[in-house]
């Protein structure tokens, strides 16, 4: 038996709506950080997985960007296939380079330097994801809101990513095996199929950001 809760007041519903958009947007600078981080210390450890993640943040970025900016438009339905589309094909590129690296590194035996800065940055990612995450799903389930629901999930996933990554850069420094990190390239390069299919498919991974973009444009219209 399941038991409904009430539907919030008008001034609750506005300030989930904020707490979300706070939420999102501090995820989103995060993941700016985090990718140019990881990019610079995958590229000086010559980390496949590290180089893999700041590029799947980065990808994440530019999901939400773009989904922020087609709700600029003045019909936003009209260009979200193609922005879709447009996300969908930059994590199936994502998947192809990871994939490539990580393979000719075990191939050619890379010898992956130990990363100080990439086991901080993927130990903080496993620590403050989570928490975005339960912030995120527990405002969208009072407010009633799938997307804000669904991007939680998305973030806890990245939080299995940071993970994967962690470890694999935490295996090689203590143990030296070295295909370890080619191994959480591997993991990164089949997250990154995964959303690029559901990003092909429609599900956005940024679509809480379309939301809130959305509910203040009806507010702004109720308005006037």
């Amino acid at each position: 038996m399941t038991t409904t809760s009430p539907r919030p007041t008008d001034d609750r519903r506005h300030a989930l709506q904020q707490r979300i958009k706070w939420i999102v947007t501090a995820t989103i600078a995060y993941n700016l950080v985090e990718a140019v981080v990881a990019i610079t210390a995958g590229t000086v450890a010559s980390s496949a997985a590290l180089i893999g993640f700041g590029l799947d943040s980065t990808i994440e970025v530019l999901s939400a960007a773009a989904v922020a900016w087609q709700f600029t438009r003045r019909d936003p339905e009209r260009w979200e296939k193609g922005t879709l589309r447009v996300i969908a094909v930059a994590f199936f590129a994502l998947a192809t380079y990871v994939t490539a690296t990580s393979v000719l590194a075990l191939m050619g035996q890379v010898d992956v330097q130990h990363s100080t800065v990439g086991i901080v940055l993927t130990a903080l990612s496993v620590v403050i994801m989570p928490f975005l995450s339960l912030a995120e799903r527990r405002a969208g389930r009072e407010l009633g809101s799938a997307t804000a629901v669904a991007d939680s999930k998305q973030t806890l996933i990245c939080t299995y990513l940071s993970a994967a990554v962690l470890v694999g850069l935490v295996v090689n420094s203590l143990f030296d095996w070295w295909w370890a990190d080619a191994i959480a390239g591997l993991i990164i390069a089949a997250f990154a199929i995964r959303e690029g299919v559901e990003a092909w498919r429609g599900d956005a991974c940024a679509t809480s950001v379309g939301m809130l973009l959305e509910d203040e444009h009806e507010h702004v219209h109720h308005e006037h």
